[in-house]
């Protein structure tokens, strides 16, 4: 392992982290990146660079903050080498795999090992339209103002339930989510569980209990005629895409 880039979170002390990283680079002679804009505050020797370069040169890219950090780098790093390992700042983190004290020794493993595994997720939501990643989870969104949302779900080929959300609910079936994926009305789940969760929020029918489906198995989200005009969210990072 040669380079390493680092994301960092914008507010929380990540000092204690950089210097870490930077001491384990200096120790296997490998170089250390930061995007210009968040390492100035620092005043340290990592090497500032733009996203784009980071992402470019780095053979792993470390990610210093909690979930929104996280996906951020993830995103940063989707469709690139450099897989994304998650340190923990302090809060929930539940994303992210190692805490600050662990950090010089799970660079040690990696490096030794030559991972390039991670147990992030990326996944591409498509349609008839368009198809884009996704990082947490992906909602069906009702525009205010039009008809009920109606939506049929198919699991791995078979017919599930239909879902409809009344006028001033909540979301319509949030289709799919990672395990990993903030909550939102549905279970937490260990992210060594490999599943993909459907979850309803407020459903306009009697039936409103999830499904819990393997990554083999196929989705699909049928609007039906009945339904009002829907958007297709897949989240990341803390923002959104339609």
């Amino acid at each position: 392992m040669h380079t390493i880039g680092l994301v960092l979170h914008p507010e929380r002390d990540s000092a204690e982290a950089v210097t870490a990283v930077l001491d384990w680079a200096a120790r296997k002679g490998a170089q250390v990146l930061g995007m210009e804009g968040e390492i100035r505050r620092l005043n340290c020797a990592a090497i500032p660079v733009t996203a784009e370069e980071l992402v470019k040169r780095s053979d792993l890219v470390v990610s210093l903050g909690g979930d929104g950090t996280m996906l951020r780098a993830m995103r940063l790093a989707d469709g690139h080498r450099a897989p994304v390992l998650g340190v923990n700042l302090g809060k929930l983190g539940f994303l992210a795999e190692v805490d600050v004290p662990e950090l010089p020794g799970a660079l040690s493993t990696i490096d030794a090992t030559s991972s390039r595994s991670s147990r992030g997720w990326r996944w591409t939501p498509s349609s008839v339209t368009r198809s884009s990643p996704a990082f947490t989870d992906i909602a069906t969104v009702r525009f205010p103002g039009l008809p009920t949302a109606v939506v049929a779900v198919r699991a791995a080929g078979h017919p599930f339930v239909s879902f409809a959300r009344r006028r001033g609910g909540g979301r319509p079936p949030r289709p799919a989510r990672p395990p990993t994926a903030s909550p939102r009305g549905g279970p937490i789940v260990s992210p060594a569980v490999e599943a993909l969760l459907v979850t309803p929020a407020a459903p306009h029918s009697g039936y409103d209990r999830g499904l819990v489906l393997s990554l083999q198995d196929s989705l699909t989200l049928e609007i039906l005629p009945t339904s009002g005009r829907l958007a297709v969210e897949g989240r990341w990072a803390g923002g959104r895409e339609r």
